[in-house]
């Protein structure tokens, strides 16, 4: 029996406008970034969402998180539709629903040590606990990522990307999601750490019973992560399915060039 959906993308479309004028601005035309998507990721799987740099990965991710208004269509997130949602309505969800970012550099605010970064959305969405409890919790999350908990005092430069990374992660982990968006989160890192941070994000998923959106730009990654991929091809779904499918077996003509793009050894 399938795994039930815990998202369901019904129909998404996402537009900008391009305005025109110096003193009176009036909207000329629109640019459609995200164009009539549909597609489910089952509760404790990951989907990948594939693409090219333009391709609306990320515009999708953005409006998962409602930080992108959806033009049309229905984000039914354990069957609430989120699309018409209010910031108020939204907050208990938002915390089930977490990112982790591309850039493992700038998504860690310099200014504060580790502790702080992983204790701030503890405060936010757990308010009860004391700051002993968020203490104890962020010292956990650093060791369940693979990291010293005697770090809670240093800051982010102190670190290196695939580190920083992990400490990405453990802020996710922080406000127990259900449901995390990797975005792009392994493309700024070397092949060896993007194999380090994928095997853990695996490992999590296992121990926690996470639901991934794994996006990214090179196929092969994507593939070794996910149980199903998208493609994405200037904001339309060109081909789904499971992932040996599309990587052994791609339909469309697009997907068949993102395959050849992949470096190979030798």
């Amino acid at each position: 029996m399938p795994a039930p959906a815990l998202l369901q993308v019904d129909h998404l479309t996402i537009s900008f406008p391009v305005m025109r004028g110096l003193f009176f601005r009036r909207e000329e035309r629109r640019v459609t970034a995200v164009d009539d998507v549909s597609f489910t990721v089952p509760e404790g799987k990951t989907v990948g969402l594939v693409g090219e740099s333009g391709s609306g990965k990320t515009t999708i991710a953005r409006a998962l998180v409602k930080l992108q208004t959806a033009t049309a269509g229905r984000m039914l997130y354990r069957g609430q539709d989120i699309v018409p949602m209010e910031e108020r309505n939204f907050l208990p969800l938002r915390k089930e629903i977490q990112m982790v970012f591309q850039d493992p550099f700038g998504s860690l605010n310099p200014r504060l040590t580790i502790g702080q970064t992983l204790a701030e959305p503890m405060e936010i969405h757990f308010p009860g606990r004391t700051a002993a409890d968020r203490k104890e919790l962020a010292a956990a999350l650093l060791q369940k990522v693979g990291l010293n908990p005697d770090y809670l005092g240093r800051r982010p430069r102190e670190f290196s990307g695939g580190q920083r990374q992990r400490i990405g992660i453990a802020r996710a982990l922080a406000v127990e999601p259900r449901f995390i968006i990797c975005d792009e989160a392994v493309s700024a890192l070397d092949v060896s750490i993007q194999a380090q941070i994928i095997n853990l994000l695996q490992d999590l998923q296992e121990e926690l019973g996470l639901t991934y959106l794994f996006i990214g730009h090179d196929l092969a990654v994507v593939e070794h992560i996910s149980d199903e991929i998208l493609v994405l091809h200037h904001g339309k779904l060109v081909e789904s399915g499971p992932a040996e499918q599309v990587c052994q077996a791609p339909q469309h003509d697009y997907t068949k060039r993102l395959l050849a793009a992949v470096p190979t050894l030798g």
